[in-house]
C-alpha cells in the first residue's frame, strides 16, 4: 500500500516527469536504422583491426608521437639558441662586444617559475606547499572534517571525522586554521615536472604508487620547462634523456587509459606496466635514434627484473620512434637519408692495434675512478643543499632566485671571451660530441694548423694560443666536474645522461690524444705507420663513464648506434666492463642517489658478497605488533583499528582466540563500514543501520602469499622485487605472527651490509 504523497511533492514529481518526457523527445535523432548500421560497421572494423592485438596500434602511436615531439623540441631549441648566439647578439643590439656577449651568454629563456599551491600559511615548503611553524611540522594536504551541519548532529559524525581524516570533508590547509586552499599555479602540480624523473619512475615500476606523477596534465609543464632549459645550451650543461623518458611514461599512461576506453575493458595494472616499460625504451630511442640500445638501457636502468613478454613491445615502440625521429630529419632536409644522429667519419680498415687494448683498460679504470668521485660528490651535495638553511629556504620558497643565481654563476664562468675560451663554451651540446668524435688527431692538426685547418672547424674551439689542446681538455674536465654536480641541484626539468656522456667522451679524447702524442707512428715502430685514432678512445670514454655512472653496460652499444661506427665495439665493451666493476662495488647508481636522498621507497641491492643474507630469517626483523581485525568485530573495533594505524589494508583473523589468518580488508572498505553503521553512542532516532560485523558487511580478500618465520632475507628480497610487493604477512601454522614491509626489509639489508 502506497503512502499518501503531499500536494507539494506531487506537483514536483509531475514536473520531473514532464521534464523527462521533454528530454526523451529532444534526444530523438533521425535515421535510426542508418545510424545503427554505421555503428555496426564501425564495430566490425574495430574488431578486424584489433584481431592482431590492440597493443600494436597504441605502441605505434606512442613511438611516432614521442619522436615528433622530440624532433620539434630539437628544432625549436636550435633556432632559439641560434637567436641568442653571442656573436650575433651584439651586432643586432649594437652593444659593446664584451657586454653584449656576456648578456647573450647568460640570457636564456629559463623555465617560467612554476608556482606552488598556497594557503593561509606564510611560508611554503617543497613537499607540501605549507609552512613549518611553531604549531608543528608541515604535512601534505589532507581531507579535514567538515563541521556538523547543526548543533543537533549526531555524536557519531564529529567523532569519526575527527579521528579519521579519510572520511569525506572539505579540502583545507592543515596549518592554515581551516582556510581553504587557493590555487595559484599555472601548470598542474609543477613540482612533479622538475628534475629528471627516472628515479621516480624506478620507484613506480617497483610497485609504489606516486599520485599524479604520470598525470597527463603535467605533460605541458615538462615540455615547456625542458625546452627552455635546453635553450641555455652548454651554459647549464644539461640534457633531455631523463625528462623525455618521463614524458614518454606520461604519454604511455594516457594512451593506456585511452585503450581501456576504446576496448571497453577494465583497467589492467599489468597492461599499464607493459606500456610503461615500452615508454622507457621510446624515451631513449627518440633522443639518440638508437632503438636496440634504448631497450637494453631501459631494462638495465629501470627494472631489477624484466618480463620477456615485454621485450617485443619495447623493441617495436622504440623502432617506430627511432625511425620516425630520423625520417623527420630527412623531411627537414637535414640529411639525405636515414643516418646516425652523431655521424662520425672514423676509418674501419684498421681501427685499433691489439696492444691498444691495454690503454682501453687504463681508460676504463680512469672512468671508473672518476665516476666514483662524481657519484660521491653529487650525493653529498644533494644532502648538503637540503641541510643548509640558506639553500633549503631558497629551494622551498624561492626556487627562481636559486636558479637565477646558479645560472648567472655558470654564465659568468662559461663566458666565451673569459674562462669560456678555455672550455670551448661556444659549442652546443651536439657540437661538443661532434668535435670530440672528430676522426683527425688534434695534436697533429695544431702543428699544421696553417696548411690543414679550415676556418670555422669545431676542433679549433679546443685550440687556444695560451694553452694546448691538452690544457683545454684538462680545464674543461676540472670545471665541468663541479658544474655538473651543482647543476643537478637546480629545480628544473632537465636530464643528466647527455652531460656525463660528453664528459666521458672528453676523458677518452684526452687519453687518446696523449697516447697519440707518445706513439706518433703507432705502437709498432717498424712497418707502415698505424697511427692512433683518438676518436676511438672518445667513443670508449663516453660509453665507459656514462655506463659506470648509471650502472649500465648497454652504453657500449649506444655509442655505436648513435655514431654509426662499429669498429671499436670490443675495446669499448672492455672499458665499460672495467669501469662498471669499479663503480658498482663502491657507489650506488646515479639514478639511485635521488631515491636515497629523497627517501623514496627503496630496496638497496644485496651484493653477492653478502652471504649473511642467506642466514638471516624473517623472524629476526619482522614487525610483531600488527593491527589485526577479527571477522566478528563491529563498529568500535574497526574504529579503534583505524585509529591505531594508517595501513592501506588490515589482516583479518578468524577470532581473537584463534588468530588464523583468513584474508585482508582495505582501509576504504572499513571507512565505508563506519559510514553505513551506527555508532554505539548515537541517538536513538539517528541510527543508520542495524549493528553488523566485519565478516558480514565487508569483502575479505584472500591472501595470495605468506612468509614463514624461517624465510631467508635473500628469498624475501627477491620476492619483493619480482612481485613488486609492499607488505607480506608472516604466519606460523596458519596463525598471524607478524608482517614484513619494505621498511623492515630495507633496514635488514642495511644491517647485513653494514654490521655494527
Amino acid at each position: 500500500m502506497e503512502r499518501p504523497v503531499p500536494g507539494g511533492l506531487r506537483g514536483e514529481k509531475e514536473e520531473e516527469e514532464e521534464e523527462r518526457v521533454l528530454v526523451s523527445e529532444h534526444s530523438w535523432r533521425p535515421c535510426p536504422t542508418a545510424r545503427r548500421r554505421v555503428q555496426g560497421c564501425l564495430e566490425w572494423v574495430k574488431r578486424q583491426l584489433f584481431r592482431v592485438g590492440e597493443d600494436w596500434y597504441f605502441l605505434f602511436i606512442l613511438g611516432v608521437l614521442m619522436a615528433t615531439i622530440s624532433f620539434t623540441m630539437d628544432i625549436i631549441i636550435a633556432r632559439l639558441h641560434a637567436g641568442k648566439t653571442w656573436r650575433g647578439f651584439h651586432r643586432r643590439l649594437g652593444a659593446p662586444r664584451g657586454f653584449g656577449g656576456y648578456l647573450s651568454g647568460g640570457a636564456a629563456p629559463l623555465p617560467t617559475p612554476l608556482l606552488q599551491p598556497t594557503c593561509g600559511c606564510t611560508e611554503r615548503s617543497e613537499t607540501s606547499g605549507c609552512s613549518s611553524t611553531s604549531r608543528g611540522p608541515c604535512t601534505p594536504w589532507h581531507w579535514l572534517p567538515s563541521p556538523p551541519a547543526s548543533p543537533r548532529a549526531s555524536p557519531r559524525t564529529p567523532e569519526v571525522s575527527q579521528l579519521h581524516p579519510d572520511l569525506p570533508g572539505s579540502l583545507k590547509c592543515p596549518l592554515g586554521d581551516g582556510e581553504p586552499l587557493k590555487f595559484e599555479f599555472w601548470f598542474p602540480h609543477p613540482r612533479l615536472a622538475l628534475g629528471s624523473g627516472i628515479s621516480e619512475l624506478k620507484t613506480i615500476l617497483m610497485g609504489v604508487v606516486l599520485e599524479d606523477y604520470l598525470a597527463i596534465k603535467n605533460f605541458g609543464a615538462k615540455v615547456v620547462g625542458l625546452t627552455c632549459t635546453l635553450t641555455c645550451g652548454s651554459t647549464l650543461f644539461l640534457g633531455k634523456v631523463g625528462p623525455y623518458v618521463h614524458l614518454s611514461a606520461m604519454a604511455a599512461a594516457y594512451l593506456g587509459k585511452m585503450r581501456t576506453t576504446v576496448t571497453r575493458e577494465y583497467e589492467n595494472k599489468f597492461k599499464q606496466h607493459e606500456m610503461l616499460v615500452a615508454a622507457q625504451a621510446v624515451g631513449v630511442a627518440t633522443v639518440f635514434g638508437a632503438p636496440i640500445s634504448g631497450v637494453l638501457f631501459s631494462i638495465e636502468v629501470m627494472s631489477p627484473y624484466f618480463a620477456v613478454r615485454d621485450y617485443w613491445r619495447g623493441f617495436f615502440a622504440a623502432t617506430c620512434g627511432a625511425f620516425m625521429f630520423r625520417l623527420l630529419a630527412v623531411f627537414n632536409s637535414e640529411q639525405e637519408t636515414i643516418a646516425a644522429v652523431f655521424k662520425s667519419n672514423l676509418k674501419i680498415d684498421f681501427p685499433f692495434d691489439l696492444l691498444e687494448t691495454f690503454f682501453f683498460l687504463i681508460l676504463g679504470i680512469i672512468c671508473g675512478i672518476v665516476a666514483c668521485a662524481y657519484l660521491f660528490c653529487q650525493r653529498w651535495l644533494m644532502v648538503a643543499v637540503r641541510k643548509n638553511q640558506l639553500t633549503a629556504k631558497l629551494l622551498a620558497t624561492d626556487k627562481p632566485v636559486y636558479t637565477v643565481l646558479v645560472v648567472l654563476l655558470f654564465a659568468s664562468i662559461t663566458f666565451p671571451p673569459g674562462l669560456g675560451q678555455f672550455m670551448a663554451s661556444r659549442l652546443t651540446m651536439k657540437e661538443y660530441l661532434t668535435s670530440l668524435f672528430e676522426n683527425r688527431t688534434w695534436g697533429l692538426l695544431t702543428l699544421n694548423a696553417s696548411g690543414v685547418a679550415k676556418p670555422g672547424e669545431l676542433w679549433q674551439e679546443w685550440d687556444h694560443p695560451s694553452a694546448t689542446i691538452y690544457g683545454t681538455l684538462i680545464f674543461f674536465l676540472l670545471m665541468k666536474f663541479w658544474m655538473l654536480i651543482l647543476a643537478t641541484t637546480l629545480p628544473l626539468p632537465a636530464g643528466y645522461f647527455m652531460p656525463i656522456f660528453i664528459y666521458g667522451a672528453a676523458i677518452g679524447r684526452l687519453v687518446g690524444e696523449v697516447v697519440a702524442l707518445l706513439f706518433p707512428r703507432g705502437l709498432y715502430s717498424e712497418g707502415p705507420p698505424r697511427p692512433i685514432i683518438p676518436a676511438g678512445y672518445a667513443l670508449a670514454g663516453a660509453a665507459a663513464f656514462s655506463g659506470s655512472v648509471t650502472h649500465a653496460v648497454s652504453t657500449s652499444l649506444l655509442v655505436c648506434e648513435a655514431t654509426g661506427h662499429m669498429g671499436h665495439v670490443l675495446p669499448t665493451v672492455l672499458a665499460v666492463l672495467v669501469a662498471n666493476a669499479i663503480t658498482q662495488k663502491n657507489q650506488p647508481s646515479f639514478y639511485d642517489a635521488p631515491i636515497i636522498v629523497k627517501k623514496l621507497p627503496y630496496l638497496p641491492p644485496i651484493r653477492s658478497r653478502h652471504i649473511a643474507s642467506y642466514r638471516v630469517v624473517v623472524e629476526e626483523f619482522m614487525e610483531r605488533q600488527v593491527v589485526a581485525l577479527a571477522k566478528g568485530d563491529g563498529f568500535q573495533e574497526v574504529l579503534a583499528a583505524l585509529d591505531a594505524s594508517t595501513d592501506a589494508e588490515y589482516p583479518v583473523v578468524e577470532s581473537i582466540g584463534s588468530p588464523t589468518l583468513v584474508g585482508t580488508v582495505s582501509r576504504s572498505q572499513l571507512v565505508t563500514f563506519l559510514q553505513s553503521h551506527e555508532h554505539p553512542q548515537a541517538l536513538q532516532g539517528e541510527k543508520l543501520a542495524i549493528m553488523g560485523t566485519l565478516g558480514d558487511d565487508c569483502t575479505i580478500e584472500p591472501i595470495m602469499l605468506q612468509f614463514s618465520p624461517w624465510t631467508s632475507l635473500h628469498q624475501a628480497y627477491h620476492l619483493f622485487q619480482l612481485l613488486k610487493l609492499q607488505r607480506v604477512f608472516v604466519t606460523r601454522s596458519g596463525e598471524l605472527v607478524g608482517a614484513v614491509s619494505r621498511a623492515e626489509l630495507r633496514r635488514a639489508i642495511e644491517d647485513v651490509a653494514n654490521p655494527k
